[in-house]
């Protein structure tokens, strides 16, 4: 019998099956993009540092076990921003293709899953690694989606809030391999945490017209010149070129980790000193593609040095 009787005879119109396959692939391919699967891949590089950094031997079955956590609650984190940004995702011309806004997945669907999501990474982490990394995940998921994300919209202050959960993963990491909180853990965090104030900046500059579309209170929305964002921007990368020298301060790694941060500290400073000088769209580039290079090339330099 040919395939096109076959499926008539169990009453399945002929073509129907690879419509369906088609709808499923896509609404699995609306929700992984949910998660934002490029960001979950960074965290959990970071939460893998930290662990990496922090670990006295390397036990392979736990390091699986917390990175798996960890990639469960930041999908479930992103998955939950988009929820709770869908209205204002559909104003900005780069995030009004993203699955709600732009129809592809409804809202109460999306709003279980990412609770699912994020609510199962924190309860395998506290049974498979510790309570300690579990308790941060769920400050993560907290204070992202729930302070970080509504004072977007209420004041420019919420960069340096949203930086605190964007910093939390390396720390998590860290106590995922030793249980416990340390000066090293609290080094890697306040690098994480400088970090992301210039790389932030530099794209809200870019971004402004579409933040202020959007009615998104950040810095560099108002700041026509951008004499506040590039001095902030200049302020933190300078800033960052200290604290990214504690991991040597406190014996985590040497002189070979020492010497790359002061390199990579000054090339970053630069890009930041030319955004400052003149707050072009060429020059807040420069600066985002540093940042961009400089914390995985810190990080590597980082976990090699303490090996």
């Amino acid at each position: 019998m040919e395939v096109g009787s076959l499926l008539k005879a169990r009453g399945i119109p002929f073509g129907g099956i690879p419509g369906r396959v088609h709808s499923i692939r896509g609404t699995f391919s609306s929700y992984l993009e949910l998660t934002k699967p490029r960001i979950t891949a960074l965290v959990v590089a970071s939460a893998a540092a930290g662990f990496l950094l922090g670990a006295a031997s390397f036990d392979f079955a736990l390091f699986v076990q917390a990175m798996a956590g960890v990639a469960l609650v930041a999908s479930g984190t992103s998955a939950m921003n988009q929820v709770l940004e869908r209205d204002v995702d559909a104003l900005m011309v780069r995030t009004r293709a993203r699955p709600l806004p732009a129809g592809r997945l409804a809202t109460p669907p999306a709003a279980v899953v990412s609770g699912v999501l994020a609510g199962a990474g924190i309860v395998w982490l506290w049974l498979a690694v510790n309570p300690v990394t579990a308790g941060l995940a769920l400050a993560t998921f907290i204070s992202y989606d729930f302070v970080y994300t509504p004072l977007k919209r209420v004041h420019s202050l919420s960069t340096v809030v949203g930086a605190v959960p964007g910093a939390l993963p390396i720390l998590g990491g860290w106590t995922a391999a030793t249980g416990q909180f340390g000066p090293g853990g609290w080094a890697l965090f306040a690098i994480l945490f400088v970090w992301q104030l210039p790389h932030f900046l530099a794209l809200a500059w870019l971004l402004r017209d579409d933040y202020e579309a959007a009615g998104l209170r950040m810095l560099s929305v108002g700041d026509f010149e951008g004499r506040q964002t590039r001095r902030q921007a200049l302020l933190y990368a300078l800033t960052l070129v200290p604290v990214s020298l504690l991991p040597s301060v406190l014996g985590l790694t040497g002189i070979v980790y020492f010497a790359v941060a002061l390199v990579l500290g000054a090339g970053f400073t630069w890009t930041a000193f030319r955004f400052a000088r003149a707050a072009t769209p060429a020059n807040a580039r420069g600066l985002f593609r540093a940042s961009i290079l400089y914390l995985p090339l810190l990080m590597a330099v980082l976990v090699l040095d303490k090996l």
